[in-house]
């Protein structure tokens, strides 16, 4: 494949996070990029004003595509499209080659120094961190991130290419695909059991993520993982680590050592115990590219985070109301601590969408424990993704398993009501569905509640 030659991309589902970004990698190289996805989104409006063709309605629409020929066309798909997708069928009927994202991904970076992050969670922060630091000290770089950088208002940074930063995503086995020549690996929890079966098969994936890391290449791994690698915590065992730390309601402060044991004293414009963690791990690998440690401590002061990552949507006396994509129990358990450490006293209610039937099912008990820890839980129904129902598995049954002082299976609509029911001044909705397509609606019905 050469992607020189390459005048039109069409990408199928296009609004997702990682289709995005690759669409943007396209319109930054002047190629003619055309796109599906099934609903309009802030995405994709941003896409079609930076010039993208994207249609929405799949019905009598296959027929616009007939002048694109097999020479000079890149038809890219998501793994969320169905098989049964008229569109990509279309193209596969026609006889194209048909590219998934992690295989253009593989292209892109294979050209460059590849600096991969991989975990089940906290990818998305670290690389985001990481991918301000380099662009804070101008480093010759291209990111290519699972969340929106606030700094940005954008999930993909070009700025040259001698380095391409990916987050390595897990699901569908795709990070297999990459050979970095800087990785790390943020946590390993049991997840996506619908691809692996079970949790041998998920380790063994991560192993040879490993393997794949190119000869003398950088591995930097969390300090409870069992890897032969560089270490990041807060154990002074390990090869980084950060201790003294500060958490406040708006940033945090601490001090960051590594292993030539000289010290940093960082100042970071994000709260919560599980963003210092993610930004240590991102300033271990800026140093090992040779950013200066002044360079980083800048950086960090100014990154304005994620969004859906711990933001916070309202912070009165009366009501503070943060919004988070937390969506598999280990999630679930690092927003509790942080949450603990920075309202020690106060009470704090859980609005959470589970997110597809086959994890609920196969983690509910996990769940179930780790919601019980919050005062009160409101419970949305399952949010489907790309899944069908599955049967006898719904949030009732979950709910029922939540061992806490009050807790509710509640409508989208009725959210705000039973947040007020509760009254408690601290609240979070987490989940990877829709939901965060309420917050707007719940910040106004709690800022104005009389």
């Amino acid at each position: 494949m050469n992607l020189k030659l390459i005048n039109n991309v069409l990408l199928i589902g296009i609004g997702g996070i990682g289709m995005s970004g690759l669409a943007k990698y396209f319109i930054q190289k002047n190629k003619t990029v055309y796109g599906y996805d099934r609903e309009e989104s802030e995405i994709t409006d941003e896409l079609i004003r930076k010039g993208a063709k994207i249609i929405y309605n799949l019905q009598n629409n296959h027929n616009r595509y007939s002048f694109l020929k097999k020479e000079g066309t890149l038809i890219i798909y998501t793994p969320a499209i169905s098989s049964e997708n008229s569109l990509l069928n279309y193209f596969i009927n026609k006889d194209f080659e048909i590219f998934k994202r992690s295989d253009i991904i593989q292209e892109i970076s294979a050209k460059s120094k590849c600096i991969a992050i991989a975990g089940t969670h906290g990818k998305t922060t670290t690389t985001s961190i990481l991918a301000h630091i380099l662009k804070t000290a101008n480093i010759s770089f291209t990111a290519f991130v699972g969340g929106i950088m606030e700094n940005y208002h954008s999930n993909f940074i070009y700025n040259g290419e001698e380095y391409i930063l990916v987050e390595a995503d897990e699901y569908d086995k795709s990070f297999l695909k990459l050979s970095p020549n800087y990785a790390c690996i943020t946590s390993l929890d049991i997840d996506h059991l619908d691809i692996y079966m079970n949790e041998d098969n998920i380790i063994s994936a991560f192993n040879q993520f490993v393997k794949n890391i190119s000869d003398n290449g950088f591995l930097l791994t969390h300090e409870n993982l069992n890897f032969d690698s560089y270490t990041y915590g807060e154990n002074i065992s390990s090869d980084f680590y950060v201790k003294n730390i500060q958490v406040g309601p708006n940033t945090s402060k601490f001090n960051f050592i590594h292993k030539n044991n000289n010290v940093i004293n960082v100042k970071l414009s994000l709260t919560g115990n599980h963003n210092i963690i993610n930004a240590s791990a991102a300033i271990a690998i800026a140093l090992e590219l040779g950013v200066s440690e002044n360079e980083i401590i800048d950086a960090l002061k100014t990154f304005e985070g994620i969004k859906r990552r711990f933001s916070f949507h309202l912070n009165t006396k009366k009501n503070i109301l943060i919004d988070d994509y937390a969506h598999h129990p280990e999630e679930i358990n690092q927003i509790y601590i942080s949450l603990s450490n920075i309202f020690p006293e106060e009470k704090i209610s859980v609005v959470f969408q589970p997110h597809l039937y086959s994890r609920t099912r196969d983690l509910i008990n996990e769940f179930a424990y780790e919601l019980s820890k919050f005062d009160s839980v409101i419970l949305l129904d399952i949010y489907p993704a790309r899944e069908e129902p599955i049967k006898e598995v719904n949030s009732q049954i979950l709910l029922d398993k939540i061992d806490t002082e009050f807790k509710i299976l509640s409508k989208k609509s009725d959210i705000s009501k039973n947040l007020k029911r509760i009254g408690n001044r601290v609240n979070i909705t987490l989940g990877a569905g829709d939901i965060s397509k309420e917050i707007i609606k719940i910040k106004n019905e709690l800022e104005y509640e009389i």
